[in-house]
């Protein structure tokens, strides 16, 4: 396939690679072999092929049973780009056709899953405003192809007449976060040593008291916390690189799979930082960011990682990032209303460490002693305030107030409250987000 350029028709038809019923039947087969896996972990065996046939025969079956299906999308797919929009042409019985004003357009990202990435191709992720159905994916491109779609389709976006050059790919590297870093902080994060350590008591002592069918019960769902937990904050975040372009920041991270993500400045909704209790002691955070659209369908593999702004990151950082995305939100500066003494039954050690408050941008909470967490909400970005008060609330005149924004990891809550102080707060933020949107 030939890359998009600037001397290309008004009006071109496009297929994606060739290669990509290949790629789509190497996927399936994984999934089938790790679908086989996992049911023979939870107890239902291997059947009567034994454990090499069955394994082969996933293989082999989700292989050819994914090429079918993906040539058959591959060779009725073509993508048209016109001076208004880009179309999107598939569908083999039922023709459809996905019409994508580049005016809609909120960014264009590039994900390389690993069977993908060992055959040089790419799939581009267009996201537009919009709700569920704002993703629109083309697999499988070759990288190459894929960053020049994407620089044409920003382009067009933002209105630049010259596609060759898109003023979003001229790039400032911000930081580049070493793996070794992000190592060193998933080991000294409190779940993984929870999560290893339990692993460990629980080996040893079914080696010691000669149980191992009884407590690998125990053993299998803690290894595959700890999985999990390497998977997401090791593997995922690898040469996690965050620039700066003109309409928003990127991230490119990943050690097998790798994704290029793009997080417009306007679309930001609200701002978690996390401060585990042992990074604390080195004055070290995670950034995770709620932005508009991305909550409703998440990542392929299930995981969250499309809302982390930074792994891990000094406090001056994580601080001017902050200041970028949230102009005004210095959080030392806003005025504070703290739970009262009374809510110690809902957190007996928890109570002393929450707050809310606001300053004219931004709306901040905290809570939490072993992690703490601070949420940060612009005003102009507030959806709706709700008052929540229960039966035991009641009796200990507390109430929580919730400021809510899109799905995400941002939980602008303010937990346990006075009562007055709650409906004040209340009325106060709707009041500051109805003038923050003017």
């Amino acid at each position: 396939m030939a890359p998009v350029s600037e001397s290309a028709p008004e009006a071109i038809g496009l297929r994606t690679h060739p290669l990509t019923g290949l790629v789509q039947g190497a996927l399936w087969a994984a999934a089938a072999s790790v679908g086989l896996v996992g049911s023979v972990f939870s107890g239902d065996g291997w059947g009567t092929m034994g454990p090499l046939l069955s394994l082969l025969v996933a293989l082999v079956g989700g292989l050819l049973v994914g090429m079918g299906f993906g040539f058959l999308t591959w060779a009725f797919t073509r993508y048209v780009i016109d001076g208004a929009e880009l179309r999107i042409n598939t569908g083999v019985i039922t023709k459809a056709s996905r019409r994508i004003p580049y005016e809609r357009l909120q960014s264009v990202d590039i994900a390389e899953p690993l069977v993908a990435r060992l055959f040089g191709l790419a799939e581009l992720r267009i996201e537009m405003a919009g709700g569920k159905d704002s993703r629109t994916s083309l697999r499988f491109l070759t990288l190459a192809d894929a960053q020049d779609l994407r620089r044409v389709l920003l382009a067009k976006a933002h209105g630049e007449t010259d596609t060759a050059v898109a003023l979003d790919e001229q790039r400032t590297i911000i930081t580049v976060v070493p793996p070794q870093r992000v190592v060193i902080g998933t080991l000294l994060s409190l779940d993984f040593l929870f999560a290893a350590v339990g692993s460990l008591v629980l080996l040893g002592g079914a080696l010691w008291f000669d149980q191992v069918i009884v407590l690998l019960g125990g053993i299998i769902p803690l290894g595959t916390w700890l999985v999990q937990i390497v998977g997401k904050r090791v593997l995922q975040q690898w040469d996690f690189t965050l620039s700066r372009g003109a309409n928003g920041l990127r991230i490119e991270r990943g050690l097998l799979s790798r994704t290029s993500q793009t997080i417009p400045f306007a679309r930001v909704q609200g701002i978690a930082v996390k401060e585990p209790f042992v990074w604390r002691r080195f004055g070290w955070q995670r950034l995770e960011v709620d932005v508009a659209g991305f909550a409703a369908h998440g990542d392929d593999d299930g995981t969250d990682s499309s809302s982390t702004l930074l792994p891990i990151s000094d406090g001056p950082l994580a601080d001017a990032i902050i200041a970028e995305l949230i102009p005004g939100s210095a959080v030392e500066s806003v005025s504070r209303i703290r739970a009262p003494r009374r809510s110690w039954l809902f957190a007996p050690i928890g109570w002393r460490y929450r707050w809310v408050g606001a300053n004219q941008s931004t709306f901040v909470a905290r809570e939490g002693w072993i992690e703490r967490t601070t949420d940060i909400v612009p005003h102009r970005k507030t959806q709706s305030v709700e008052l929540r008060q229960g039966p035991i609330q009641r009796r200990r005149h507390v109430a929580t107030v919730e400021v809510h924004t899109p799905q995400g990891p941002v939980d602008a809550d303010g937990q346990h409250l006075d009562e007055l102080d709650a409906r004040s707060i209340l009325l106060d933020q709707l009041e500051r987000a109805r003038v923050a949107r003017g």
